[in-house]
This record gives C-alpha cells, structure tokens and sequence, in this order.
C-alpha cells in the first residue's frame, strides 16, 4: 500500500479539526463558514472536502451530533423536550422534533417513553440506539 502524500494528510487533518469543533461546540451556532475559518479552506472548498471525507454534509454531521446528545438527555434528565432542544442547540421545537424523527425513526417523546421502559445498562443503550447518518 502507497503511503499518504502530504496533501491529502494535511485535508484530514483540517476536516478533523472542524469535525472535533463541532463535537466540542455542538450546541453553539455554527456555520459552513466558521467551520471553513476553523479548518482554514474556503466555505465551498470545506463543504465538498467534509463529505467527500465523512460521507455527510456538515450540516447533517452537526444535526446528528445534537441528536445524539439529545438522546442521552432524553435517556439520562428529567428536562423538557423543549429545554432539551435548545440546550442542544437547534432554534426550534419544529426542527428539532422532525430532525430527530428522521435520524432516530421516532419522536423524542416516544424515544423518551422506550428508553423509561428498557431498563438496561447505559453502555447498551448507546450501542444499540446510536443514530446512522
């Protein structure tokens, strides 16, 4: 196998930065072009390169990291939905509720409700539940 030339490393290495950003700061705003000041390309030039690397758009990257945390407040909090929302960082109760449903295949209520009645251990939950892109 042919090592990986220096262009190509460098590429990744600037995805991962932006990609571990937006886990650090998932509930913050963030757009293509701050992600692309992050990992120091063009707006354009990072959105191809981020799903050409990840397989996502960094959009739907940075909806399902939310989702994710999401879960786990849903699982793990007594917070509303609605708190939850916005703690995780969505701006509305509308596009948090179908942003979960497409990723999660349910709504956080009904999430909410199975995962009160599966009493299993933690690490479980996450591994079977864990959202797909």
């Amino acid at each position: 196998m042919g090592a990986v030339s220096r262009t190509v490393e460098e590429t990744n290495r600037r995805m991962l930065r932006a990609r571990d950003a937006m886990d650090r700061a998932y509930a913050q705003p963030l757009d293509v072009p701050a992600l692309a000041r992050i990992a120091h390309v063009s707006p354009a030039h990072f959105a191809r390169t981020f799903r050409a690397t990840f397989g996502e758009t960094p959009h739907r990257y940075l909806q399902r990291r939310r989702v994710e945390r999401a879960m786990f407040l849903l699982r793990e909090s007594d917070h509303s939905v609605t708190d939850i929302c916005y703690e995780v960082g969505f701006g509305s109760t509308g596009t948090f509720s179908r942003t979960f449903r497409d990723i999660v295949g349910r709504s956080p209520r009904t999430y909410r409700k199975e995962a009160a009645v599966a009493d299993v251990p933690t690490c479980f939950t996450k591994a079977w539940t864990r959202p797909n892109a």
